[in-house]
């Protein structure tokens, strides 16, 4: 998992109050949902428990051997559900 650069992770934890480590520190959660991003295909939406105990929404992309974290942040009401498993 590679962070994006500084920019780009301090922006991302200004707008939604999430950092990219400990966005990537989520997807050890091996309860955690993934899926399609239907508005970018390129792009996958995984719904996780964070290690600080929140429920994240992260979207990923890959880039080549490397998998690169484009968004984090806390997950809506509807998004919980999904990863509770209470769609």
């Amino acid at each position: 998992m590679r962070v994006l650069g500084n920019l780009k992770a301090e922006a991302n934890e200004a707008k939604h109050g999430v950092r990219f480590e400990e966005a990537a520190q989520a997807f050890t959660d091996l309860y955690s949902v993934d899926f399609a991003d239907t508005t970018h295909p390129d792009r996958l939406v995984t719904v996780a428990m964070s290690p600080q105990e929140r429920i994240l929404y992260v979207v990923t992309t890959e880039r080549g051997s490397r998998t690169r974290i484009i968004s984090a942040r806390r997950a809506s009401t509807h998004e919980r559900r999904i990863y509770e498993g209470h769609p």
